[in-house]
């Protein structure tokens, strides 16, 4: 009797072994191969518009009317601008088809505004530059870090250099993109960057775009997991679709907020 006892309790207990080890498995390879294999496949096979698609309200600004024009668009940037972490989908995915002129871009990966400078060989001719750069000069803190006036400055040298290039594009700059989970020294200096920045352009003849407060206000009513891959970069489909937005989004709100 005791002999069947042990023996039935051997089975049920080898059952549970077999599913332990069959979820683990499992869990194993969605984690570390399927599921990055199936966002991979979603995000490359995705038709991307801005979040909620393309209104009225959205083309209703400079840069909707810009990328109408005809006129060619240089896109310069770091890894957000390049893709890299989103599978190669770039955050500015959603807008191309919009744009009826030729297309360009300069970006890597951790790339800080001073990058930018150093390869000023590699920036194309262009009608319209679009600067989204100082995330990284935002969260990289080795010696203390750039302050605000020090990035301004190399922004100007940086719209120098393109002037020189073409004295008649059009510059539109992005402000420091949003993060999540940092710090809140991280979080300050995001804040006082992205002002500096804009006090800067209201002197210049450069435009001025911040899409912190559309992102921000899409994450508190669905949740910033939904949107980002990591803390700072946007996931595919629906964090570009959401930056893409947020950009047209802030552009919009500071015409209607001169008439």
């Amino acid at each position: 009797m005791a002999n069947n006892k042990n023996s039935t309790l051997d089975k049920i207990l080898s059952v549970i072994l077999i599913i332990v080890v069959t979820v683990f498995v499992f869990y194993a390879l969605y984690n570390g191969f399927l599921h990055p294999v199936y966002k991979k496949i979603i995000a490359n096979n995705h038709e991307y518009d801005v979040l909620g698609g393309m209104t009225d309200e959205l083309k209703d600004c400079d840069l909707f009317e810009d990328m109408q024009s005809g006129k060619s668009f240089c896109f310069l940037g770091d890894s957000i601008t390049q893709g890299n972490v989103s599978y190669g989908i770039r955050w500015c995915q959603p807008l191309l088809k919009y744009i009826n002129g030729d297309v360009s871009y300069l970006c890597s990966p951790g790339w800080e505004v001073q990058d930018l400078i150093y390869h000023r060989d590699n920036i194309v001719s262009a009608d319209v530059y679009v600067i989204a750069i100082g995330i990284n000069d935002v969260i990289d803190l080795d010696n203390e870090g750039i302050t605000a006036s020090e990035f301004t400055a190399r922004c100007g040298n940086l719209a120098d250099i393109i002037k020189r290039i073409n004295p008649d594009a059009v510059i539109y700059f992005i402000a420091p993109w949003t993060f999540i989970k940092f710090d809140k020294y991280r979080v300050e200096r995001g804040t006082t960057f992205r002002t500096a920045l804009d006090e800067w352009c209201s002197k210049t003849e450069y435009r001025f775009i911040n899409p912190e407060p559309a992102i921000k206000d899409v994450f508190i009513k669905k949740g910033a997991s939904r949107y980002m891959e990591n803390q700072y970069h946007p996931n595919a489909p629906e964090g570009v679709e959401l930056f893409s937005y947020a950009v047209l989004k802030a552009n919009h709100d500071q015409r209607a907020s001169k008439r």
